[in-house]
């Protein structure tokens, strides 16, 4: 007589996978997972005593949450910050591209939009905290000249520096973020940190901007 072995089905987790910062941690990005709400999430996040709300960068709805999660701390392992908390020091485009892989729909607008009420004194005041830790980029401070150009990343498109703090593209002014997301094709999905994607004199922008306003 044969005996029958049940094999359990693998069951599959549906739920969202986020990255996130937060202004009072610099050069930290958390990776998590949740099968609720990420806003509720973020809110449960800003209750567990940090001093600033985080921001998230990228909320994406995935097949297998549990599977996900793993292997993004797998994968990002050697920069996690301590074995037992989901921080790590990566810069949020890293994770962000390998999500964006694993996504089968791109919840960050709808979270970026809720949390910004989650509590609206305390983003008043993140807002003030970042600008006191990074000061706004000034082309002209970095050592740069007007009608130079700038470099992007994808593609080596050209940009010419209009202002201390504007370029030119297209006979039309752009912020640097703002050109930046129209090149990505992003609209106004989420945030796109400029200075990552473009190149002045072969160096990145991070780069200059670290040497010019934080001795890095």
């Amino acid at each position: 007589m044969y005996k029958k072995f049940l094999i359990d089905p693998i069951i599959l987790m549906e739920g969202a996978v986020y990255v996130l910062t937060n202004p009072a941690m610099p050069n930290m990005v958390k990776i998590g997972k949740t099968t609720r709400n990420v806003e509720l999430r973020l809110a449960d996040l800003y209750s567990t005593g940090v001093p600033l709300p985080f921001e998230c960068e990228y909320a994406a709805k995935v097949k297998d949450v549990d599977k996900t999660e793993k292997a993004f701390h797998t994968a990002f392992s050697p920069n996690r910050v301590n074995p037992k908390r989901e921080f790590f020091n990566i810069d949020p485009e890293q994770a962000i591209a390998v999500l964006e892989l694993m996504a089968i729909e791109d919840v960050t607008p709808s979270v970026q939009k809720e949390a910004e009420n989650v509590d609206l004194e305390a983003n008043i005041s993140s807002e003030k905290f970042k600008q006191k830790q990074r000061p706004r980029m000034n082309f002209i401070e970095m050592g740069m000249e007007l009608g130079e150009n700038l470099i992007f990343e994808r593609d080596q498109i050209e940009c010419t520096i209009y202002s201390d703090t504007k370029v030119k593209y297209d006979e039309e002014i752009y912020s640097l973020t703002g050109l930046t997301k129209k090149l990505l094709g992003d609209g106004n999905k989420r945030r796109r940190r400029g200075t990552k994607w473009w190149f002045y004199k072969g160096r990145n922008l991070v780069d200059i901007y670290n040497e010019t306003y934080t001795g890095e």
